[in-house]
């Protein structure tokens, strides 16, 4: 039998070894963003009232990845401690960055792009080191502006937003379920002052078809169950289907149901969270889910042909980051005498002016927009088990190989639609 050299015994264990590694930090990386968007989400239900709301804890992660390369001392470990990694570990950003060439490629109809901009004041000295990292960073740009004259800055915004918009692959009409973020409404709300330095603005758009796709002919309009107990008629859709679906508990034993419906391609799927008892409030539910218990679904959802009836909704929400980051722990980057960006400028003074955070979201059968009248039919029902989200529910648009969370929301009212 050949023996082999020390030197090469040595170089094999070393290769299993970080092979091993790099799993476990690939593990430990998707139980983070999930703890992030969990603490997110809990934040943002405190603050926000009991309407619509959807957010993205992969596009604002990713800004703040981008707010790492450039933080140091007590404001790079802010960013740290509430994302539970630093993108400085060369091994972490590469994880990063190859999650997401992952999900942005196109393929089959299914399409996923998030951009970060970060707004720096004209004048201000960048290190080229900074300006190297960003630009290899998760689609980012660094642009100039003047915050002395917002009508010119109020432009360069509204171009991010309509560039961003404009590159769609997919025509209007061909999905599904949309997603999307836009820095073009953010404008209105950045009227400004000069001391202004920095602003960060991050979108993300998602497209893409129902593996299966719904009927127009089968949706129709039903009562829909509000959280104060009244109803109002919305546009029910329907179809029978194998799905992923699972009965749960939390930990104070209230019982949940999950469905997962897959996009083509099954990259991306969206799961749709209900509580199994109808005069259970979805605010009960909310504040008892955890990274742990969505950990779970992954082995305990099971295919099965159901009777999946889904409203059509679309929605709009836009938030000031820096009333919601302060109670995530990050709080130095908005303080100008706090903030400490020298790895982005060696000028004293550098901080976080605002982060803005804008998602849309639209469902329907396959994406088009119905302007008609929805036909009524009469279905004839099989005696598959039935799914109906007749009542406020909660949705999560998820990378099904990582289990991240691209959009998370609740749907309180189907027919309070976005503009």
């Amino acid at each position: 039998m050949r023996r082999l050299p020390v030197a090469s015994l040595f170089i094999c264990f070393w290769l299993v070894e970080r092979s091993h590694c790099s799993g476990s930090l690939q593990d430990s990386m998707e139980e983070l963003h999930t703890r992030f968007a969990m603490d997110l989400y809990h934040t943002l239900t405190e603050t926000e009232n009991k309407s619509n709301l959807i957010v993205s804890p992969v596009s604002i992660s990713l800004s703040l990845g981008l707010l790492q390369l450039g933080a140091r001392g007590s404001t790079l470990a802010q960013l740290e401690g509430t994302l539970g990694y630093n993108v400085n570990d060369a091994v972490v950003q590469d994880l990063l960055l190859h999650s997401q060439r992952d999900m942005g490629n196109t393929s089959q109809g299914m399409w996923l792009q998030q951009t970060c901009t970060l707004f720096i004041q004209s004048g201000v000295q960048l290190l080229s080191e900074f300006t190297q990292q960003a630009a290899s960073w998760a689609n980012t740009s660094v642009v100039r502006v003047n915050f002395g004259h917002p009508n010119h800055t109020r432009s360069q915004l509204e171009r991010s937003g309509q560039n961003h918009d404009e590159s769609w692959p997919l025509q209007s009409g061909s999905s599904s379920g949309e997603l999307s973020g836009s820095g073009e409404a953010q404008a209105e709300a950045l009227w400004w002052s000069h001391r202004l330095q920095m602003a960060l603005v991050n979108t993300v758009t998602f497209r893409g078809i129902w593996q299966k796709q719904f009927l127009f002919t089968n949706t129709q309009n039903v009562p829909f169950i509000l959280s104060d107990g009244s109803a109002v008629k919305v546009p029910m859709m329907y179809q029978a289907t194998e799905v992923r679906f699972g009965q749960f508990r939390t930990s104070s034993d209230q019982r949940y149901t999950v469905l997962e419906l897959p996009y083509l391609g099954r990259v991306l799927s969206l799961q749709v969270v209900l509580p199994s008892e109808r005069k259970v409030p979805l605010s009960s539910l909310e504040s008892q889910l955890t990274a742990r218990q969505l950990a779970s679904w992954d082995t305990g959802l099971r295919r099965t042909r159901m009777d999946v009836f889904l409203p059509r909704f679309r929605m709009q929400n836009k938030f000031n980051l820096r009333s919601v980051l302060p109670a995530l722990g990050i709080r130095d980057a908005f303080n100008p005498g706090a903030a400490d960006f020298t790895g982005i400028s060696v000028e004293e003074g550098l901080y976080v002016s605002d982060a803005f955070h804008e998602v849309r979201i639209e469902v329907t059968e396959d994406g088009t927009k119905a302007a008609a009248a929805t036909a009524m039919v009469l279905l004839k029902r099989s005696r598959a088990p039935v799914f109906k989200a007749d009542r406020p529910f909660l949705f999560l648009l998820r990378e099904v190989n990582t289990g991240s969370i691209v959009f998370m929301g609740r749907v309180m009212n189907p027919a309070d639609q976005a503009p």
